[in-house]
């Protein structure tokens, strides 16, 4: 039995300019249309969250979200943004697809609260990024907060994404337990392998990253089994204005993409080896 489609998240870190958007967005659209995938586009419209305040953060609400909205309607792509405080909810989801939920803001039940509002009644999406700092099954509070808001993980409009948990200083570690574990939570699940390779404050005034384990960890997700896959991607990512050193290439993302399908293949075929 073929697999179902996977779903691929993927975009720019930031919005860095609006011909660099419509640019990723339509190359990532055009490979997913090739190879079956179903695209959501990303991108941030401010990078709250930065190591320095000096570090670039997008252009805001307004412009951001206007930008967002010609991806749609130019390309026709569903679209995820993610919001930092609880006033941006209603105006965003008005926009977006599937709104998104920062890591380091996971337990901020002000923003959840606004969230589930803004998307209720509607068929957009609710992302949520597990915490650095969680256990997968602390994510259950998450879920609880959000079901008791009236968004029930069965509607399958409450997502799950692991990005890795911290370790030591400037270093975060995927344990593959997570994803089952997310699993039982009755969501679906996505892994974020670029910024599972982040190195956070790791070049002191930015985050740093080993992107050359992007693929690795990719791997290893489609063999354990997610219904989706986050990857930030950029046509010159040293060049890029936010994780560039966690990014992918625009040009290795389809090579990259046939390979995680192949091994995605053979897990829903029944062919993955097991002791169980």
């Amino acid at each position: 039995m073929a697999a179902k489609p996977l779903t691929l998240i993927a975009g720019p870190c930031v919005i860095e300019s609006r011909e660099l958007v419509l640019s990723v967005a339509e190359q990532v659209q055009a490979i997913c249309q090739e190879l079956g995938i179903t695209y959501v586009f990303k991108a941030s419209f401010d990078k709250a969250n930065r190591s320095s305040g000096a570090s670039f953060r997008g252009p805001g609400v307004d412009g951001g979200l206007a930008i967002l909205q010609e991806v749609k309607s130019s390309l026709g792509l569903k679209v995820l943004t993610d919001i930092h405080e609880s006033h941006q909810a209603a105006a965003v989801a008005d926009v977006v697809d599937v709104l998104q939920i920062p890591a380091f803001l996971c337990r901020q039940t002000d923003l959840l609260e606004a969230a589930a509002r803004a998307v209720a009644g509607t068929s957009k999406v609710m992302n949520v990024k597990k915490g650095q700092f969680l256990a997968p099954w602390d994510m259950a509070q998450v879920v609880a907060k959000f079901k008791e808001l009236g968004l029930d993980p069965a509607s399958g409009r409450l997502w799950l994404t692991e990005r890795g948990n911290s370790f030591g200083y400037n270093t975060l570690v995927v344990d593959y337990r997570s994803l089952p574990q997310l699993q039982a939570l009755g969501c679906p699940v996505i892994f974020d392998a670029t910024h599972a390779v982040q190195q956070p404050g790791g070049r002191g005034s930015s985050s740093g990253g080993q992107r050359e384990f992007v693929a690795p960890l990719a791997r290893a997700a489609m063999a354990v089994g997610v219904d989706g896959l986050f990857l930030e991607v950029h046509p010159n990512p040293e060049e890029a204005l936010s994780d560039g050193p966690n990014m992918v290439p625009l040009h290795r993302l389809k090579p990259l993409l046939r390979q995680l399908l192949a091994i995605r293949e053979v897990v829903a075929q029944g062919l993955a080896p097991s002791i169980l």
